[in-house]
């Protein structure tokens, strides 16, 4: 027999063993479970995705993992509860629930309340219709709106109205839409909202100004009763403040812009609303900074102008609800093209000194609550593979007949003295079983899949890799 022909019979053995051996795995292993025991450790790459994430376009596991490394370098400044970071709420958008949008003005608001009535992947979704500011949001089955925002309900309780004159009109408002029935069950009211950066708000209401924009229609509704002139004076006497100069718009001591975000999240009814007399201003500025923090803290969520991925991840996680398309980080606005110099930048940083500190305070919130998300998340997925594992290995156990019980037979042997030769090898047989059983206890924590320990290093390891 010459050298080929050997080597095309051996070629020919080793394809029918391959051909044997994947039917015998077809017959034991008839499903996808075996390829699972090769997918375990690529899911644990991959991570898993938390209620309201997506595969993205380019069929990424998490799409969110690329903003993880954005905060190598953030040093948290406050100690906050778990309680505090933790904001995942149970909201119903079948039952009672209300999303309440504070929309502070310069904010990116806009832009975030097109995504509520457009962008959010719903059983029913808004109706928005060409031409028309306002959508109809209503629940599945019902007519009855689970979004109180400017693009679904209007400025029903006063153009961009604040934290004072939401908390008091948004309730009634609803109410006064229900019938008699419907009022004797008490709503959840879910207040979210916006922030930015003071500086580049401060300027972009400028430059709104500046075109010719007034909110002349605001209320400013404070303890039921609207602010006198003397009380709330304004920055021009014409019909609008068009033209005006940074200059101008920052040396005007009744403009509203200045630490604007501080009092609308505050509730002005600690300081006398807007009676300027009732205490210092040192004193009033120090309350409303504490009342806005408070509220942000409390709030259901909030996002920031800066991190438009992480706000959507957050808004996800927190109501369990996904976005069709993800948010885009726009830095070509118009406050961005406004060539400021340093010193006008630290006076208008001086003239928001609340601002400036309530957003230190509101960023290291957000990005510690954001952190805080992503380990949550991270170990639920831990524990979904510890689960997936159990189940693997129990079925491999299945597959080849171990099922960790001993068959125990009794017979009918006479009894066994202490001097009978059965008793000797039965005591020599445990003495052995247990010398190998503590040897089993000194390696299998090694061993284990399920430690918790194993499973943390490996998790950091493939954060980094």
């Amino acid at each position: 027999m010459d050298e080929k022909s050997y080597y095309s019979r051996l070629l020919i053995v080793l394809l029918m063993v391959l051909c044997f051996g994947v039917i015998v795995l077809q017959y034991i292993c008839p499903t996808s479970d075996c390829q699972l025991l090769h997918l375990v450790s690529l899911s644990s790459r991959l991570g898993s995705r938390a209620p309201g994430n997506r595969m993205n376009g380019a069929g990424a596991g998490d799409p969110y993992s690329s903003e993880d490394g954005a905060l190598v370098r953030f040093v948290p400044r406050f100690n906050f509860t778990s309680k505090d970071l933790n904001r995942a709420v149970d909201f119903n958008i079948k039952g009672d629930d209300v999303i309440v949008f504070l929309h502070i003005q310069k904010t990116g608001g806009t832009t975030f309340g097109r995504h509520l009535v457009r962008n959010i992947q719903l059983e029913r979704p808004c109706e928005c219709h060409a031409g028309q500011k306002k959508c109809t949001c209503y629940r599945p089955g019902k007519r009855d709106t689970w979004l109180f925002s400017r693009f679904s309900t209007g400025w029903s309780c006063g153009l961009h109205a604040d934290w004072t004159e939401l908390t008091n009109c948004v309730p009634s408002f609803m109410v006064s839409r229900e019938s008699q029935e419907r009022r004797r069950t008490p709503r959840n009211y879910y207040y979210i909202t916006i922030l930015r950066d003071p500086v580049w708000r401060y300027l972009s209401e400028w430059r709104h100004v500046q075109r010719g924009a007034t909110w002349k229609a605001s209320k400013h509704m404070c303890d039921s009763r609207l602010p006198t002139v003397s009380e709330l004076p304004s920055c021009y006497t014409g019909d609008d403040w068009s033209g005006c100069s940074l200059e101008e718009f920052m040396v005007c001591p009744y403009n509203l812009a200045n630490n604007r975000q501080t009092r609308m999240l505050a509730d002005l009814s600690l300081v006398g609303c807007y009676n300027l007399s009732v205490m210092s201003e040192s004193q009033r500025w120090a309350m409303l900074l504490e009342s806005a923090k408070r509220n942000l803290r409390n709030m259901a969520f909030f996002g920031l102008t800066e991190y438009q991925r992480k706000t959507q991840y957050l808004f996800e996680h927190t109501f369990r609800l996904s976005f069709i398309t993800p948010f885009t980080q726009l830095n070509g606005t118009r406050a961005a093209s406004v060539e400021v110099e340093p010193e006008t930048q630290r006076r208008i940083r001086e003239l928001n000194q609340w601002d400036v500190e309530l957003y230190e305070y509101a960023r290291d919130l957000f990005l510690q609550r954001f952190q805080y998300a992503r380990q949550q998340e991270r170990r639920e997925a831990r524990q979904r593979r510890l689960q997936e594992r159990r189940k693997l290995r129990a079925r491999v156990k299945s597959w080849w007949g171990v099922t960790g019980k001993a068959v125990f037979k009794p017979t009918k042997e006479p009894p066994m003295t202490e001097q009978s030769p059965a008793f000797l090898e039965e005591k020599q047989a445990d003495a052995g079983q247990t010398l190998e059983s503590e040897t089993e206890g000194q390696v299998n924590w090694l061993e284990d899949d399920d430690s918790e320990t194993i499973l943390d290093y490996l998790e950091n390891v493939e954060q980094w890799r």
